[in-house]
């Protein structure tokens, strides 16, 4: 268990079980926040023997990051990782191209579970578990996304069907050397919008 997880998870987004492992970090720091909270509440109605302290204060205002603790957490339980056969399948086809894991991108309509991504230069390419994508609307989504960021010309492609999916890494495979700024690039881009 690493310590600085618990403060943020920024730094494992895209990684191998990052939904699944992030998922308990996430339950953990909210049973902190509010049990120190709750302490602090408790701590200042026993010493001076009335809810009217400046304790009691400080325990209402530690429950804001409490329960914005307690709703990242509600959001990471309602996703799951990539399974752990499809992902050893996609490890086999990826090579050496640039790939993110558990990615899930948050809109104002709905919300959009990509289990896996490559990225080189101006094409990104994704595996969805899910046989209900709404592909139209990642898209549009994802198209703005990388256009605010000055990325344009960016092809994406989510597959639905594994098979496909690792075909098209075997090709990107073969295919010609991109650009590594680019692909750093919309990479960042990318994790920066996910959860």
């Amino acid at each position: 268990m690493k310590f600085s997880r618990l403060i943020s998870g920024e730094n494992y987004k895209g990684t191998k079980n990052y939904i699944k492992t992030q998922t308990y970090y996430e339950i953990a720091r909210t049973i902190i926040y509010f049990g120190i909270s709750i302490a602090i509440l408790v701590g200042g109605i026993i010493t001076t023997k009335t809810k009217r302290n400046l304790l009691t204060v400080v325990a209402v205002l530690g429950f804001l990051p409490a329960s914005k603790s307690l709703v990242n957490s509600i959001m990471f339980l309602r996703y799951k990782s990539l399974s752990e056969d499809k992902a050893g399948l996609i490890e086999e086809h990826a090579g050496s191209l640039c790939v993110l894991y558990d990615c899930v991108f948050t809109s104002y309509k709905q919300n959009f579970n990509i289990g896996h991504l490559v990225i080189k230069g101006n094409t990104v390419c994704g595996f969805c578990e899910s046989e209900k994508f709404d592909e139209k609307a990642f898209y549009e989504h994802i198209d703005q996304i990388l256009k605010n960021d000055n990325l344009k010309n960016v092809n994406v492609k989510i597959f639905t069907d594994i098979n496909k999916y690792t075909e098209r890494l075997d090709s990107m495979n073969a295919s010609a050397e991109e650009s590594e700024d680019r692909t750093l690039s919309v990479m960042s881009t990318l994790l920066s919008v996910v959860l």
